[in-house]
């Protein structure tokens, strides 16, 4: 078992430390104590939780797609030159950025306030994890 501290908890859900003990006393969440005794939930019962908090805008052109990581977002920054273009989403808490081209950015009509989809197709995608993370 995962055993994450509250305060690295509620930084993952992007709420405050008072708003995560709460949900501990309210049951919401599971309090435990790590091995040093400080105040934790289990990163398993963590990670259902921000799922179910995690609820983005429907995706206004959804339909068929071998893809499966949509975030649609907002348009925050629209940097372009002649020929390429770097475009900024922010979608829920997460920061997407693309390259493409100048003309793909007019086409689409991209600018700052659009609702936009970010869809990722790779097939590499690299996760890592913090060392030396306490395990039960």
């Amino acid at each position: 078992m995962v055993l994450i501290r509250v305060s690295e908890a509620a930084r993952f859900l992007g709420v405050s430390d008072d708003t995560l003990r709460r949900w501990t006393e309210q049951g919401t969440l599971t309090a435990l104590r790590d091995p040093s005794g400080r105040l934790a939930v289990d990163g398993l019962e963590l990670a259902a939780h921000a799922q179910k908090l995690a609820q983005l805008p429907d995706d206004p052109k959804s339909g068929s797609s071998s893809a499966r990581n949509r975030f649609v977002g907002l348009v925050t920054n629209v940097v372009t030159d002649k020929v390429m273009a770097q475009v900024e989403l922010q979608c829920g808490p997460f920061r997407v950025v693309s390259l493409m081209s100048s003309e793909a950015v007019r086409e689409l009509g991209l600018e700052p306030g659009a609702v936009a989809t970010a869809v990722v197709k790779a097939t590499t995608v690299i996760i890592e994890s913090p060392k030396g993370r306490a395990t039960a």
